[in-house]
């Protein structure tokens, strides 16, 4: 069990570390990074679907159907507001409001799935958000700008996107599943916004499929976590990644770590700790 916070939360860094250096390059903004994303994932995933398509007939009922599309258009708000943010902010600055997504997503599915309501996990849970939300508190306000702000909401509609994912994923392989959401997606984000594609440099080409690549396989664990787990539990572990993306982050892009940011990992690492143990 150890393995799944530790993969996904490394998989996660690497793929917003890779994000953020994409993103800094002035030709890319976030509406056409937002559509190259979801097309070099389509391109990433496309050779696999051979091996791994499979849907149930239950996937075609009306109801289901309708939540696919919803999971569509929440996970495409969510990413082009996670964009914008990440196009303007430093990732030390932009992961703790980003992690609201734990604290949504826990709560969300302790509203709608009485399989996850475990008092034990939730209140870690909040313990480990509450911790990200104090790294932003100074002076007795949340500072916060417009992209902080965005970073905020899109991680609401990723926390509903992933809560309604679990309501039918039963009905999809996670290759299927998530090669269908991110295609919607691509299509949305053309159709509405046209965006006009620069020329882009064959590192930021490489770049853009790699950190695809990241995110097809960060999915799939993910997906895999709540089948077997639980959508509760899976957040709880899957908060490890701060620790992994401050740390990224100092290395790679050479941003600074506060002293409240390491002690709001701290807290998380203790939290997933209690919390797998809780459930060994």
């Amino acid at each position: 069990m150890i393995t799944i916070p530790i993969v996904g939360s490394i998989l996660e860094a690497s793929g917003m570390i890779i994000e953020k250096r994409i993103l800094r390059e002035k030709t890319l903004n976030f509406k056409n990074y937002t559509l190259l994303s979801f097309l070099a994932i389509v391109i990433v995933m496309a050779p696999f679907l051979y091996f791994f398509w499979s849907i149930s007939p239950q996937a075609y009922t009306f109801k289901n159907i309708f939540i696919m599309i919803l999971i569509i258009i929440t996970s495409g708000i969510a990413n082009l507001l996670i964009f914008y943010s990440l196009k303007r902010e430093n990732l030390t600055e932009l992961e703790p409001i980003r992690l609201m997504q734990p604290l949504f997503t826990v709560i969300l599915a302790f509203l709608f799935y009485t399989s996850e309501r475990k008092i034990s996990v939730l209140i870690l849970a909040l313990i480990a958000s509450i911790a990200l939300i104090a790294t932003h508190i100074k002076k007795h306000h949340l500072m916060m700008d417009k992209y902080l702000i965005a970073a905020l909401i899109g991680s609401f509609f990723f926390a509903l996107e992933l809560v309604a994912s679990k309501s039918i994923l039963e009905y999809y392989s996670s290759m299927t599943f998530y090669f269908i959401r991110c295609l919607g997606v691509f299509i949305i984000i053309f159709l509405v916004f046209r965006p006009k594609i620069k020329k882009i440099s064959h590192i930021h080409k490489i770049l853009i499929l790699l950190a695809s690549a990241i995110w097809v396989v960060y999915r799939i664990v993910l997906y895999y976590g709540y089948v077997t787990y639980g959508v509760v539990f899976t957040t709880v572990l899957f908060i490890l990644a701060p620790v992994f993306i401050f740390l990224f982050a100092k290395i790679f892009l050479k941003e600074k770590i506060t002293l409240r940011n390491i002690i709001s990992t701290v807290i998380i690492v203790v939290c997933v700790v209690v919390a797998i143990l809780l459930q060994t």
